[in-house]
């Protein structure tokens, strides 16, 4: 069977505290000590655990790649791209 983390949420459901929570999780932190606008690398992040977390939120329906997310490590610029994958992903809502 598959390990459920505490952060664990529906698929579907990102949001900045999720990725925040993910991020926490992953480095062994508490979530409260992660800043929006803190470089993850200096707090630990590696490139095989940042990968995880793209393979995690990819499976929650964000639309983003590792390349991204490297380019700027902070939550802040993280949720930014994640939620316009996001948005890009209804348009059949927006047809309805």
């Amino acid at each position: 069977m598959s390990q459920a983390s505490p952060s664990a949420q529906p698929a579907g459901t990102l949001s900045l505290e999720r990725l925040r929570a993910d991020v926490a999780a992953i480095l062994h932190e508490d979530p409260a000590e992660i800043l929006d606008d803190d470089n993850l690398i200096d707090l630990g992040l590696d490139s095989i655990r940042a990968m995880a977390l793209v393979t995690r939120w990819r499976e929650a329906g964000a639309d983003v790649e590792f390349a991204e997310l490297a380019e700027r490590a902070e939550l802040a610029h993280w949720w930014r791209l994640i939620q316009r994958s996001l948005e890009r992903g209804r348009p059949d809502e927006a047809a309805e």
